[in-house]
């Protein structure tokens, strides 16, 4: 079968495989994918990681573009990589310099950045939503990487993975920063993507599309875009302080009060108009957004 994702349920078996030396420590590396061995043509086309991967490259294929020429910075991208998320290589990419950090869940189980990892987002960007850093913050995540390589070079001791975890949680806090100003910086061009969001929502509804294709859903709109649902509910929460469901939600509403106030259908038959399998369903959401039933609100207008 082609390109079945090669899985690897430890880094020592990944270094193995790059023909990097075995890892200093079973749980986690820092390593510079520049240093591979094997040749590119042996090397797995897809991965399949049972470990988080956050990696630094120096220098990224086709930079983003936005519009007619928005970039954030020239050089330098910051992807993060969950477990059981698939990697695909790219077929022309020659240029892998750069940190990559590789760590067990087994390694921060037990801490309280084993549970918070879980609500980070960017983990479920996709590699074209990366971290793009600026001068100052690469010195800052250098600082932090070459923290981490002192560590793990020197003789492992009780407070050797208190501090490693110390370390990876500081950078996991940069990144969470460094993106927030990425959301800033880019908002010019984010704010023509919500008006193009607010468009999309509006035709869903004005065509009623709902009844051929159901309720719009956050991946759906996301795909719209070309952007992981994630990186699209982030962005939007940043420029309206709403998420990307809760604007479906909103466009939902606003769509079932003209629908209450100027026709004569039943609610049952708005909440079907609407992409609804139950009614109940829509008269529970309707309440919570409105404080008022629908029947409420119908009856409110007569």
């Amino acid at each position: 079968m082609k390109n079945v994702p090669q899985k690897f349920n430890s880094i020592s078996d990944l270094h193995n495989a790059l023909g990097f030396p075995k890892p200093l420590h079973p749980l986690v590396s820092l390593v510079n994918y520049a240093d591979i061995k094997t040749p590119a043509e042996e090397l797995p086309k897809a991965l399949l990681l049972n470990f988080y991967k956050i990696s630094y490259k120096k220098h990224l294929k086709g930079k983003l573009k936005y519009g007619q020429g928005y970039y954030d910075f020239d050089e330098g991208g910051l992807s993060f990589i969950s477990p059981n998320q698939v990697i695909q290589s790219v077929e022309d990419e020659a240029d892998y310099s750069g940190y990559t950090l590789l760590f067990h869940p087994d390694f921060i189980r037990n801490y309280p950045l084993g549970t918070k990892i879980k609500s980070l987002g960017f983990f479920t960007y996709s590699a074209k939503e990366a971290l793009f850093l600026s001068d100052k913050e690469k010195q800052i995540l250098f600082a932090i990487f070459d923290n981490i390589k002192e560590e793990l070079s020197g003789n492992i001791d009780d407070f050797s993975q208190d501090l490693v975890v110390s370390y990876i949680e500081v950078l996991l806090n940069y990144s969470n920063r460094f993106y927030k100003r990425q959301f800033i910086t880019r908002k010019t061009v984010n704010n023509d993507l919500l008006s193009q969001v607010e468009n999309l929502l509006n035709t869903y509804f004005d065509e009623e599309k709902p009844l051929q294709n159901g309720m719009i859903t956050v991946d759906y709109l996301a795909s719209q875009f070309h952007h992981s649902p994630r990186y699209l509910s982030d962005m939007l929460r940043s420029l309206t302080g709403q998420n990307a469901q809760q604007h479906i939600h909103e466009k939902l509403i606003e769509k079932a009060k003209e629908y209450l106030t100027s026709t004569t259908l039943s609610v049952s038959e708005i909440a079907y108009q609407l992409g609804f399998e139950h009614s109940q369903s829509f008269n529970k959401l309707f309440k919570k957004k409105t404080n008022l039933t629908p029947l409420a609100f119908k009856e409110s207008f007569n």
